[in-house]
């Protein structure tokens, strides 16, 4: 998961560490003001140039993952667990396969045809 701190430079403000200060017209003074940390989790995968991108990918319990084919041929997403939680029919150029993560663990998946092909989905 990636996380994006956002700083505002303008207006006064100077970010640093999560914190910005606003300083009045004066500059005598200066007050703490909060600034919003955004937390992103991409639910997409794409499969390009025989892996899986991102290779690991961390979301949310109840999250649907959809896996988009972008080669030139086809690949599956196989669960490695036993039995398998899912598995995807071979995906030709163009294809998506989704699956939704109900509980919290961590998930490995591979493609079935290139088995070199691995990723992992984490679920908090």
């Amino acid at each position: 998961m990636r996380k994006i701190l956002a700083l505002a430079l303008a207006g006064g403000l100077i970010g640093f560490a999560g914190t910005a200060l606003a300083h009045d017209m004066s500059g005598m003074s200066a007050m703490p003001i909060a600034v919003e940390v955004a937390a992103i989790a991409s639910n997409a995968v794409t499969i390009d140039n025989f892996a899986f991108a991102p290779a690991s990918v961390t979301v949310a319990a109840g999250t649907t993952v959809t896996w988009t084919n972008r080669d030139n041929d086809a690949h599956t997403i196989t669960s490695t667990a036993d039995p398998k939680l899912f598995h995807s029919a071979a995906l030709d150029t163009g294809a998506s396969f989704s699956f939704t993560f109900a509980k919290p663990g961590t998930y490995q998946y591979f493609c079935s045809i290139h088995p070199r092909m691995v990723g992992t989905v984490v679920v908090k």
